[in-house]
């Protein structure tokens, strides 16, 4: 080898060398140390699910909103960069990595959990039936054969109501008339108030505070419907993302045992509940 071609070999060698060994290039830094490195997060919210996530004034605000910057205390240096987004659209966009991580009420259930991960839970998401008030003839889950019940599109809320449905046909009724689903719940709430609905599947922990906005308009079912379940925020399922969910997991975590988690709840529901701070439960549906 002449000496030019053994100087530019020796050159090329030497700077590989120096690339591979600097800091923040290397391609085994994982999600959670890209975002600290750039020092921006991007999560998505769907800021229509009031009291967890809703606009007041042009920002984002709620229970998640708070729980969120409890959190994000252990990453001060990171500027968050929220999207607000329809629900349809959360996981699918996780999925295509247009954001890091989903921060709204997720219920846990078996098809998500399948191919996502989820955090510790930040609330419970058992599924209650709103009622308009003054309406008689509904007065177990059984009462609703024959009408018409609305829900969110994609929600499991919805899961819960057709697996009601299903359990009403198998019990030798007619089923519920109609199930119809909508983008976002305050739709549903306007059809129910104005007697276009008979009732709406939404998770009792949004219908106290809903109720109380609008006293005299709406009352809740004694009964829920469907099994115990829990709302969670929701990652990508693999080894780039671990990092991310466990410092978001601890973070919940540590607000539901310092007492964070319960004064939050009773600022943005006006009670509390008891949710697992250890793991995320098996979820039965």
């Amino acid at each position: 080898m002449n000496k030019p071609l053994r100087s530019l070999v020796f050159s090329l060698l030497g700077a590989l060398a120096l690339v591979t060994a600097t800091p923040g290039w290397s391609q085994t830094d994982d999600l959670l140390a890209r975002i600290k490195t750039n020092k921006e997060i991007t999560i998505a919210t769907e800021a229509r699910y009031a009291p967890f996530e809703y606009v007041d004034n042009g920002k984002i605000v709620g229970y998640d909103a708070d729980l969120m910057a409890y959190v994000l205390k252990s990453i001060p240096d990171v500027k968050v960069k929220q999207l607000d987004l329809p629900f349809q659209g959360l996981l699918p966009g996780l999925d295509a990595k247009r954001f890091d991580i989903v921060v709204t009420a997720v219920t846990v259930n078996k098809d998500r959990v399948s191919h996502f991960a989820f955090t510790v839970p930040v609330a419970d998401a058992t599924t209650g039936v709103l009622l308009r008030n003054g309406d008689t003839s509904i007065k177990s889950p059984d009462d609703l054969n024959g009408k018409i019940v609305g829900s969110q599109t994609g929600s499991a809320q919805l899961q819960a109501l057709q697996a009601l449905d299903k359990k009403l046909k198998d019990a030798g009724g007619p089923g519920i008339k109609q199930i119809k689903q909508y983008v976002a719940f305050d739709e549903a709430y306007a059809d129910l108030a104005v007697g276009r609905l008979d009732a709406v599947a939404q998770s009792v922990a949004n219908l106290g505070p809903l109720m109380k906005s609008r006293p005299g308009v709406f009352t809740l079912l004694p009964q829920t419907i469907g099994p115990k379940s829990y709302f969670a925020w929701v990652a990508r399922k693999d080894s780039d993302s671990a990092a991310l969910v466990k410092l978001f997991s601890d973070g919940i975590a540590r607000a539901n045992r310092d007492g964070t988690m319960k004064k939050l709840q009773e600022k943005w529901f006006g009670s509390t509940m008891d949710v697992p701070a250890d793991a995320v439960p098996v979820p039965s549906i």
